[in-house]
């Protein structure tokens, strides 16, 4: 896969998941952001904004020098940038590298190879930080924020019976609802605003069965808010 510049990651290839969307790493950027802090270096500038090596230690339980050496590392890769904007003196404020970016489809590369298992760890680390989102919101939420916020958040489970075409096409119209969002507000956040989470996932179950002759059964069960659906 040919490009134009390693440390460019808005010059990367689309995923074909997410056409003209997002970027996906090279290899070289890949093995960079493949350690288990260097990812949570990078999910913290990506939720919460820019922030300074030792602002990202006290959040993350890491010396100062830690994140400042894998901060490097990271800058080294095009994956994080310093913003000048901030700071005074030799105080540096660092920030996620705009773009938003994919890794590789793991089915493409080679069993047992570096960049696997850079996928891999990268893909591990990406889940358990969501998990860990999450839960912190269902057992902290009600402390920290008013009945605004906790009366519209919502966890729903929806159930559907989709061809391969169908799915496609929901995560095509999904990507263009979230786009829509991310276009108004990423860079220019409304006064009030807090960093808010989305997780989206669509995959089809492990252990069904496909459905028999043409029609698909669309149908779901309507339940409350938060339950499954």
């Amino acid at each position: 896969m040919a490009t134009t510049n390693p440390d460019d990651i808005t010059a990367q290839p689309s995923s074909s998941r997410h056409p003209g969307i997002d970027h996906v790493l090279p290899s070289a950027s890949l093995k960079s952001l493949a350690h288990p802090l260097r990812v949570r270096i990078y999910d913290e500038l990506s939720a919460y904004g820019p922030l300074t090596a030792s602002g990202l230690g006290e959040r993350l339980g890491e010396s100062s020098g830690s994140t400042s050496y894998h901060l490097r590392q990271l800058e080294g890769a095009g994956l994080v940038r310093e913003d000048t904007t901030r700071g005074k003196g030799r105080e540096r404020w660092w920030e996620r590298t705009p773009g938003s970016i994919a890794i590789p489809d793991a089915r493409s590369l080679p069993p047992g190879s570096a960049d696997r298992l850079a996928v891999k760890l990268v893909e591990d680390e990406w889940f358990r930080k969501r998990e860990q989102n999450f839960r912190e919101f269902l057992s902290e939420g009600e402390h920290v924020f008013d009945d605004t916020w906790l009366d519209i958040a919502t966890s729903d489970t929806i159930n559907v019976r989709l061809t391969p075409e169908q799915l496609h096409q929901l995560v095509t119209d999904i990507d263009a609802v979230l786009k829509r969002y991310i276009d108004a507000y990423k860079r220019t956040p409304s006064a009030g605003s807090r960093p808010v989470q989305i997780h989206v996932n669509a995959f089809p179950l492990v252990r069904g069965e496909p459905t028999g002759g043409a029609t698909n059964d669309t149908s779901k069960d309507d339940t409350s808010p938060k339950e499954e659906r």
